[in-house]
């Protein structure tokens, strides 16, 4: 099993493969083979096909080696978001090869739990919670009883509105970093945005355990914030 990995839902384009390494005789775990990341929350579409092939060329496999492709399903901003599932929809549909979708934020906590495992700060064993950024003054959240286990949410929300338990909790990602008054247990020295190397690692596991993973959906939580100009002046022919 080779999967490629992509995730457009935060400001970071993440990109990363996760396989056998080629020619191993010894059928070794599979394991990240490569993986590529920049935050810039404008360049997207720019980015996104770049790494693609940086991570490819890294690992030194070609595409047409991946056998299924995973793709972070936000939440996050409609754009940014779009570019990964098109993306991922269109290699799926040119090689002819599954395209799993997994939460973005389910992504950060497997990256974070997994980061703070034996971490002089403390570990993530317990309750925590993830945000990103959601704009308008907004996060998008979620919480986990473990890095692989999500028991509330995704949900968007405004953090003076979310419940004290959950505010209170230990929390990680970009969003609880913007509001540290709200997010008093934010980690700030954990990832905070998505992650392609984790959400390849927990896809394969889960395709490992037998699991059906869930279909590329977006996860767009509210409407677009670009709008249709209304007040349009009709124009008649003379």
């Amino acid at each position: 099993m080779l999967l490629l990995a992509m995730d457009t839902a935060t400001p970071a384009v993440t990109v990363a493969l996760h396989g056998d390494d080629a020619g191993a005789s010894d059928a070794p775990a599979p394991r990240l083979l490569a993986a590529a990341a920049q935050v810039d929350a404008r360049r997207h579409g720019e980015l996104l096909l770049p790494a693609v092939d940086r991570v490819l060329g890294e690992a030194g496999r070609e595409l047409d080696e991946v056998t299924g492709l995973v793709v972070g399903t936000g939440p996050g901003p409609y754009t940014g978001l779009r570019v990964g599932l098109v993306t991922a929809a269109a290699f799926g549909a040119a090689r002819g090869i599954p395209v799993y979708g997994l939460c973005t934020l389910d992504g950060i906590a497997f990256a974070a739990a997994s980061a703070a495992a034996g971490d002089s700060a403390g570990d993530l064993a317990g309750p925590f919670v993830v945000a990103t950024d959601a704009r308008r003054k907004e996060v998008y959240w979620a919480r986990y009883a473990d890095r692989r286990t999500r028991v509330s949410g995704p949900a968007v929300d405004r953090p003076a509105d979310l419940p004290r338990e959950v505010a209170e909790l230990p929390a990680v990602g970009a969003g609880a970093l913007l509001y540290p008054e709200i997010f008093t247990g934010a980690r700030g020295e954990l990832p905070a945005h998505a992650s392609a190397a984790a959400l390849a690692a927990l896809a394969a596991e889960r395709l490992a355990a037998g699991e059906e993973l869930p279909a590329p959906r977006p996860q767009y939580l509210r409407r677009p914030d670009a709008r249709v100009p209304a007040g349009y002046k009709a124009v008649t022919r003379a």
